[in-house]
């Protein structure tokens, strides 16, 4: 027998040739697959040189080939744990951040004083959600090796991931001055003060960041375009956005958060291809977890998960609905995993809901576990990719029929949500290319409203530093909805109406100054502008009946808002724009009697301002006609919506009860 043909001569022939030219890969190769034949492990040497010759492979983007070398190095040399750690990168690269976290931990536990082993598993524990596990890690690694910038980093990110806003503030503060040029601590600590509402101080950690580069920069170009729009800071925006869309058009990020995406208008086609990358990375190497299932009881049990449930623009659009469910045929769930802020909404839909349960201290898995326990037949996440969101959970798949609706106005891009709930206003069938989700309608609008809102007594005018009889054009939308070109339409508006003023909403004490200074630059009197602050609901609501017309904004235009003003009797003006976002004005707006009030471009939607602010008699028909629509038009009935929602819930789940693949749908009217 030759040494081809004889795996124990071939082993030999393989260790000769590799002490002759050593760490050879091709020899190495040989060696290794000779070893697999006869079934043996390794020296040590070779179980550490097999370790070695994995993390060349991930290093050349060969991961999957990389892992099988990494076990079985592992395998021979189990008490080695640099085996344990190159299997932890290579796990990692692979998505698979459970695995990758008991890889680290193992290697942390062999190599006590090796600290970057601890600090990854800290990581690792990190983006599973288990931050106690994290920080002891951390704090671990931070014993061993106090300059170890990467677990400062990391520390800082799980304060920042428990709310606690300064903490992360300082902890990147104690990275940075460790290594000033390390872009992430940069990038990190800007995303810390803006959320500590502190944004003109987050723009220049933003910028920094992006000069020091990053590996996918999208997502802190991303955040740098939003806060300046949340200021009124123009200079420089269109440079900056049409970086934007070109990386996402090109496919150069994963990382640019779909919501901010929408701000761009750049269509559905490529807000899907943004969402899509977008929740493929948040859950990466999350697989289903659960069985699939067909039966249910007698009741359908639906889940409405959010962190919203406090007094939020969701929770404000959802209460009534929720009590005004079917308790013959349906149990309604409500999974938290945001904060209790103790008021008055969240113990109103504490009662409303059948069930409510607080998933808030609870990892992605161990949430989904949680859901999966209840028995939930049908998910809806009414999160999608809006602020605090967490996809994970979703997508451990822990319910048989899971949807998205209501919070987030777009496809979240991904192939755990099965529908998306919408109208045919917001989201027309002939747009189902641009959904991952199967699309279906509810009639009137996807919108629910909550007809018991209170509003207060009226103001007069003076009292909100408003003329007593100049018309007032109004929109109360946050300040990062406002663009250059509205704004100039606008300020044409004001110029073309003596006396009128335009009357927004403070939503950040930098924003009055810049724009009454963007007024003056377009011949507008700085004094036209006039700034509401923020009051409670019914003293808010109670304002819209002081304004003569509210003007929608573009691409992403009024929702919660819109469906404020309508309610408080004050008619709103909107353009039906291409996305989602820039269609919620036309959907309320048709479900509440007004369709006249949808213009079909940016021209005659100033046009049309223009008529009404001269025409007193024509809004004056129009708010007539709302107030008499009010009580009898779709929009405002919560029990016929509850009615329509149901039906679409039934029919997703008969769909899937059948074996049917999830397929689009109109719920009649």
């Amino acid at each position: 027998m030759t040494a081809g043909t004889d795996p124990r001569a071939a082993l030999r022939e393989q260790r000769r040739r590799l002490s002759e030219r050593p760490g050879d890969p091709a020899i190495l190769s040989a060696l290794f697959a000779a070893l697999d034949a006869l079934g043996e492990a390794g020296t040590p040497e070779e179980a550490v040189a097999r370790s070695n010759f994995g993390e060349a492979l991930r290093r050349q983007g060969r991961a999957a080939e990389a892992e099988a070398h990494h076990r079985r190095a592992v395998a021979w040399l189990p008490g080695f744990g640099g085996n344990h750690f190159n299997l932890g990168v290579t796990l990692q690269a692979l998505g698979r951040t459970g695995e990758a976290a008991e890889s680290y931990g193992e290697a942390a536990r062999l190599m006590p004083s090796f600290a970057g082993a601890a600090c990854n598993e800290g990581a690792m524990l990190r983006a599973l959600g288990r931050w106690d596990e994290a920080e002891a890690a951390l704090r671990r690694a931070l014993a061993t090796d106090c300059g170890l910038a990467a677990g400062w980093l990391n520390l800082a990110a799980v304060r920042r991931d428990r709310g606690d806003g300064e903490g992360a503030v300082r902890g990147f503060r104690n990275t940075l001055a460790l290594r000033p040029d390390l872009a992430e601590a940069h990038a990190n600590l800007a995303l810390a003060l803006k959320e500590t509402d502190r944004i003109p101080e987050s723009l220049p950690g933003f910028e920094r960041a992006l000069r020091l580069g990053l590996p996918d920069a999208g997502g802190v170009l991303a955040q740098l375009v939003q806060q300046r729009r949340h200021l009124a800071r123009w200079d420089g925006l269109d440079e900056l956005s049409v970086r934007l869309i070109a990386a996402v058009r090109d496919g150069r990020t994963e990382q640019v958060h779909p919501w901010i995406f929408l701000g761009e208008g750049a269509g559905p086609a490529l807000e899907r291809a943004c969402a899509e990358r977008y929740s493929a990375w948040r859950t990466r190497g999350i697989r289903p977890a659960f069985p699939l299932r067909r039966e249910r009881g007698e009741r359908l049990r639906v889940g409405y998960l959010s962190a919203d449930y406090h007094e939020h623009a969701t929770a404000v659009l959802i209460a009534e609905l929720i009590e005004r469910h079917d308790r013959d045929r349906f149990t309604i769930v409500g999974l938290s995993h945001g904060a209790d802020d103790g008021g008055p909404m969240r113990a109103r839909l504490r009662r409303g809901f059948d069930r409510f349960i607080d998933l808030s201290a609870l990892p992605d898995e161990d949430a989904a576990h949680r859901i999966h326990a209840e028995r939930i037949d049908l998910l809806v996440d009414l999160k999608g990719h809006t602020q605090h969101a967490r996809p994970g959970i979703a997508a451990h798949r822990p319910a048989p029929v899971q949807a998205q609706w209501l919070g987030y106005p777009g496809s979240v891009g991904a192939g755990f949500i099965d529908y998306v709930i919408a109208d045919a206003a917001v989201a027309p069938f002939d747009q189902q290319p641009a959904y991952s989700e199967r699309i279906v309608h509810l009639p009137g609008s996807y919108q629910p409203n909550d007809r018991t809102r209170a509003i207060g007594p009226t103001p007069g005018r003076a009292a909100c530093g408003l003329p007593e009889d100049g018309f007032v054009f109004c929109c109360f939308n946050a300040a990062y909805k406002i663009g250059p070109e509205l704004f100039g339409r606008w300020c044409r508006l004001l110029d073309a109406v003596p006396g009128s003023v335009l009357w927004l909403l403070a939503s950040h004490p930098e924003v009055p100054g810049n724009l009454r200074r963007e007024a003056v630059a377009r011949g507008v009197a700085p004094e036209r502008l006039v700034f509401a602050p923020r009051l409670p609901g019914p003293d808010h609501l109670a304002r819209y009946r002081l304004a003569d017309l509210f003007l929608d904004t573009g691409p992403v235009g009024a929702h919660t808002t819109a469906g404020e003003a309508l309610w408080a009797g004050l008619p709103v003006l909107t353009m039906l724009g291409g996305s989602f976002a820039a269609r919620v004005g036309a959907s309320l707006l048709r479900a509440v009697g007004l369709p006249d009030l949808v213009a079909e471009s940016w021209e005659a939607y100033e046009a049309m301002a223009l008529d009404l602010a001269r025409r007193p008699e024509a809004l004056k028909a129009l708010r007539s006609r709302l107030a008499e629509n009010r009580e009898v038009a779709p929009l405002f009935d919560s029990a016929r919506f509850a009615r329509r929602l149901e039906s679409a819930f039934t029919t997703m789940w008969d769909i899937h009860a059948r074996g049917e693949a999830p397929r689009s749908f109109a719920v009649p009217g």
